[in-house]
């Protein structure tokens, strides 16, 4: 059917959107907005959000036809270029009067769809045969000349009917931590149930919506939670409440499918510095936070640092980055090769006198354990690696857990509540799902528990499993379970070039610096690290990586994408951030989720030295960019609000003393002999780097632990 035959498109609204889309991006050697495919697009979003068409769109489509008319005496289509150009800034400035809606909103909002449209993902509806990725020098494969994905070990589940009465050990997602437990723990010869919440994805349901993914989540993302019946609340300071959904950035979501977040993650696999461990001596307890010391040391999880590299596999150097603790070993694999941006920014850190080294990364670099090296494709944060070759749960310490005969996996399942006794001792667990409409429930026992949702979840699921023993949650007795909530505050800059910095090889981010890591810099409490980052989607690029006065529309700001896509580097880096009490996760008295389990309340904000940490690392990224030769530099900074993202960590804190910790150095809630937590929830602290090599070296010392318990 025609576009003109549609509901949203009338021939006369057709022919003026035509026009006006074709200004925002004009032809020259490369397709106008209507020739790269925008109007079938916009056709399509409309029938996905009709009252933003019929609310926004369409009335400024026609009130601008007619100040078309009013101004110049004749329709918008009819305009010479430079009235057209001329009125669509009148607009834009919100500078014409009587509209039915405001000018600018409809500008911003149209402008924001022809985008998507001319620069997203084919498969969205738009960017006819991928001819702007071409344009501006995207390649979204593998750099091989093969498009066959590698296979994916299948994993068989399990269904209610087929689970046991009981098993030794029930594990609660499968995710970083969960996945390694339930290896260490089925090989150990313990019978083993895996609960995983979300689904099991294959390669071609995770997609690549440029976006609905979780680097770039507009509409969505790409591996749950679903948009409808999981809902989260956020707790303003002034005590109001209100609803997030699983796509918006403060609902703080991590995937939510077999192996977590380790399906879609960046794979960077930092150990934490052994100062991450001692916070609170080094520095001091800044006044409104709980910065605390870990009660392990770094020189106590580094043999499980090394079986985290070596069994699940990472890539790097370990003669790099030497002033971070000392190894035992080097990495399996070596670092994959520097990217054209890494070798630029390295001699760069020459001339200013920093040491920089690779990044290293739970990728292969080489073939191994059957999958292949890294096929270094333009789309690698956010979606599932289409080589099978970024190391995750799910294709390495699951399919190990599977293989032993001793573990039974089941999805799509929620545990709503832990079964206790005089709050002293786990029995099971109450399973929960949803199968062709209907809700069932079952019981499983267990002789352990191993609680390994993440941060959030990990918290909402021990405060919902409140007993007459703990009325206010298991592990609550001193108030501590849900606080600390803490992720990764960001900041860096970013640098135009005047020659192309980009190659486009994935996952493109290459090197580092730690510099600036417990450096005493400008007097900040910890610092951290300093890193190219990952390749930028072309939609990611136009929204976030634009200079501030770049222009976005028209010949001038195709030809601002055309020419900055390959020549605009990004440097930025996460910092230690420093925890608060009152950052946290709480039940919401007032939204449940589609089970009728309590959402989790989200409340709490960055601590000031924190923000002071970010500003500095900005300012030295911003340095750095200029040593390289950028031509212009803008940095970034973070905002003020609850940090906790993907690498959401501490609201179930380890510590010697239950009044202001919840787990013990082993990960085993207080009070408690069978009842065991695997993720970032334990952290102390959060490290200035990325956190999933110290979730997976913690799982293997707890499960390790676990089994000598018996």
């Amino acid at each position: 059917m025609r576009l003109d035959d549609q509901k949203f498109f009338s021939r006369e609204v057709r022919h003026i959107l035509e026009a006006v889309t074709d200004r925002m991006i004009p032809e020259d050697e490369w397709p106008s907005a209507t020739d790269g495919g925008v109007l079938s697009y916009l056709k399509r979003r409309a029938d996905q959000d009709a009252a933003t068409w019929t609310d926004v769109i369409e009335p400024g489509i026609r009130a601008l036809d007619a100040e078309a008319i009013a101004v110049h005496g004749q329709p918008f289509a009819e305009l010479s270029l430079h009235e057209k150009d001329r009125l669509l800034h009148d607009v834009e400035r919100n500078s014409v009067r009587d509209w039915p809606v405001s000018s600018k909103r409809f500008f911003d909002t149209l402008l924001s769809l022809v985008i998507e449209g001319y620069y997203g993902s084919p498969e969205a509806g738009g960017n006819n045969g991928g001819r702007s990725w071409d344009m501006i020098g995207f390649r979204p494969g593998p750099a091989s000349e093969s498009d066959a994905t590698a296979p994916e070990t299948d994993l068989p589940q399990r269904t209610f009917d087929q689970l046991r009465d009981q098993y030794d050990v029930i594990i609660i997602g499968a995710g970083a931590g969960g996945s390694v437990a339930a290896a260490v723990l089925a090989e150990s010869g313990l019978r083993v149930l895996i609960v995983e919440r979300g689904s099991w994805l294959r390669y071609s349901q995770v997609g690549s919506d440029h976006l609905r993914n979780h680097r770039f989540s507009k509409y969505g993302h790409n591996t749950g939670p679903g948009l409808e019946g999981n809902p989260r609340t956020i707790l303003s300071a002034g005590g109001d409440e209100r609803i997030t959904a699983p796509f918006e950035g403060d609902y703080h979501n991590n995937a939510m499918t077999l192996g977590g977040g380790t399906r879609i993650y960046g794979a960077q696999a930092w150990r934490f510095h052994p100062d991450d461990f001692r916070m609170a001596s080094r520095y001091g307890i800044p006044e409104g936070s709980s910065l605390s010391d870990w009660p392990i040391s770094y020189e106590e999880l580094e043999p499980y640092y090394v079986r985290a590299e070596w069994e699940i596999g990472v890539s790097g150097d370990g003669n790099a980055h030497s002033g971070r603790g000392k190894r035992q070993r080097d990495y399996p694999m070596p670092a994959l090769t520097r990217t054209l941006e890494a070798e630029r920014l390295a001699r760069a850190a020459e001339k200013l006198g920093w040491e920089v080294g690779p990044v290293p990364l739970l990728i292969n670099s080489i073939d191994r354990d059957g999958r292949p090296a890294c096929g270094r494709c333009g789309q690698c944060v956010g979606f599932a690696c289409p080589t099978n070759s970024k190391n995750g749960g799910h294709n390495t310490m699951l399919v190990r857990a599977i293989a032993t005969g001793n573990c039974d996996l089941i999805c799509d399942t929620t545990v709503e509540r832990i079964d206790t006794e005089g709050g002293r001792h786990a029995t099971g667990v109450r399973l929960v799902q949803q199968l062709e409409g209907s809700i069932q429930r079952k019981q499983v026992r267990a002789g352990h528990v191993v609680v390994a949702a993440g941060a959030i979840e990990s918290a909402r699921l021990l405060l919902n499993s409140a007993s007459d023993s703990e009325p206010h949650g298991i592990g609550n007795r001193n108030g501590q379970v849900g606080r600390n909530l803490q992720g990764h505050v960001y900041s860096g800059a970013y640098g135009l070039f005047d020659d192309p910095v980009q190659d486009g090889l994935g996952p493109g981010v290459s090197i580092a610096t730690f510099r600036f890591d417990h450096s005493n810099e400008g007097g900040i409490i910890g610092g951290g690290l300093l890193a190219n980052e990952f390749t930028r989607l072309p939609l990611i690029h136009w929204y976030r990586a634009l200079a501030p006065d770049a222009a976005r529309w028209g010949s001038a700001g195709k030809e601002t994408m055309r020419e900055s896509y390959l020549r605009t580097s990004q440097i930025q880096g996460p910092i230690q951030e420093i925890p608060s009490a009152e950052s946290r996760v709480r039940l919401s008295k007032a939204v449940k989720d589609r089970f009728g389990m309590p959402a989790a309340q989200l409340s709490g904000s960055v601590h000031p030295e924190s923000l002071r940490a970010s500003a500095m690392m900005a300012e030295q990224a911003e340095k750095w960019l200029w040593a390289a030769g950028a031509r212009e530099v803008w940095r970034t900074q973070p905002g003020g609000g609850l940090s906790a993202g993907q690498h959401q960590a501490g609201t179930l804190r380890m510590g010697n003393d239950p009044s202001t910790s919840v787990t013990d150095p082993l990960g085993r809630v207080h009070g408690y002999d069978n009842l065991w937590v695997s993720d970032g929830s334990v952290h102390v602290t959060n490290g200035g780097v990325n956190p999933v090599l110290t979730i997976l070296a913690l799982a293997f010392r707890t499960a390790e632990n676990l089994v000598k318990q018996g």
